[in-house]
Formats: C-alpha cells, sequence, structure tokens
C-alpha cells in the first residue's frame, strides 16, 4: 500500500488545528450564552494541548488516514452546564452548532485565499513556497468541509446528536439519551464497514462545489 506520510502528517496539522478552532468555538459561544464552565476550565483557547482527545484527536484520524475514508476526528468535549444558559434548549443547540459553523467558516477562508495564491510551478533545486501554501489550503479547505458535515451527523455525543436532543419534543428525550453512551461504538462500526463515508462524502462534496 502505498501511503504519503508527508501528506498524511500536513492533513493531521491542519486537522489539529481545526479542531482548536471548532472546540474553541463551543466554549466562546457556551460562555457568551451564560454559561461559562468551558471558560474557567481554559478551554476557550487556541491552544490545542488543552482539546486533544486520545482517541477522536489521534487514533481515529490516523486508522482514517491509512485506511483511506475521510480524514474526519473530535476534540475533548466541551462540558456545557445547560441550567446555565439563558435559554437552555435553544441556546444548547447553539452551543452545539456553534462548532460544525466555524469549520464551514475555516473551509470558506481557505477557499478564498486560495483564489487570491499564486502558485508558481515546481522547479527542481528551487524553492517554492507557493505550493506548500496552497497544499495546506487544499487540506484545511476539505477537512473542514468534512468535519462540519461528520459532526452533523445526528449521532450524540456528536454535535448532530446534540442539536437533535435539542430539537426534539421533551417525551422522547429519554428513548434519544438511552443511545448516548453507545454512540462512538457505532461511529466505529460505521466506519470499519465502510458506511460512514456513505454518510460523509456525498454532503461533503455537495457543499465543497459550492465554496469558491
Amino acid at each position: 500500500m502505498d501511503i504519503n506520510f508527508a501528506q498524511i502528517f500536513i492533513s493531521l496539522i491542519v486537522l489539529l488545528f481545526s479542531l482548536t478552532i471548532h472546540e474553541t468555538a463551543h466554549a466562546w459561544t457556551a460562555d457568551r450564552l451564560g454559561d461559562p464552565t468551558a471558560r474557567l476550565l481554559g478551554r476557550i483557547s487556541l491552544n490545542p494541548l488543552v482539546h486533544i482527545d486520545p482517541v477522536g484527536t489521534v487514533l481515529f484520524p490516523l486508522i482514517a488516514a491509512v485506511s483511506g475514508v475521510p480524514l474526519i476526528g473530535w476534540a475533548k468535549p466541551v462540558p456545557v452546564s445547560v441550567r446555565q444558559l439563558r435559554h437552555p434548549r435553544r441556546d444548547y443547540v447553539l452551543v452545539a452548532a456553534a462548532g460544525p459553523a466555524s469549520n464551514l467558516v475555516l473551509a470558506l477562508v481557505a477557499s478564498v485565499a486560495l483564489r487570491l495564491v499564486t502558485v508558481a510551478p515546481v522547479t527542481l533545486g528551487e524553492p517554492n513556497v507557493s505550493a506548500p501554501i496552497a497544499s495546506f489550503l487544499v487540506q484545511l479547505k476539505l477537512i473542514n468541509v468534512l468535519l462540519a458535515v461528520f459532526n452533523m451527523i445526528p449521532i450524540p455525543p456528536l454535535d448532530g446528536g446534540n442539536v437533535l436532543a435539542g430539537l426534539l419534543p421533551r417525551q422522547l428525550m429519554p428513548a434519544f439519551n438511552s443511545i448516548r453512551p453507545y454512540g462512538f461504538l457505532l461511529l466505529y462500526v460505521l466506519m470499519f464497514t465502510g458506511r460512514l463515508s456513505y454518510l460523509v462524502r456525498p454532503p461533503a462534496y455537495f457543499i465543497y462545489s459550492w465554496l469558491p
């Protein structure tokens, strides 16, 4: 199997940066909506070390990278005290949606930047800064679209599951929350059976095609 380790390394750096922005967006939004829990724990931070999850930020992306599935992952969840939010059900949805929204903003910024970068031809023995920058921006654009779509899958504890939990009628909440402990197990089953790609790729590439 031909594995481009340099490309995997760049992709993992982009993923770590994107997940840091994602979790910071959750924490900042919760703080603005009345819950200071994440801020008091130092989670409104661009330091990736405070957000890293050993499985979601390291193991899962590595498996995805070498197995050819979309490079996706997650960071350590931001703690949210729903009772401290000014409008608990509505604000919980907004906090959950803030992460994927930040990824779409990053993808848009990368897309616009790509239009502004002039890529010079690669010549052997001559330095070329524009090509690596363009490669980084391409990865930033693609990975953030993938992250936004992946995190909006309505499986708890992904953001999509939390958004759905905030929108469901109250009488359905206990049944929905009963599957929460098995969410990551379901994600692993989807990944290793190849079904995760079918869920993520079509909407991701549709969004990607609409970016400038």
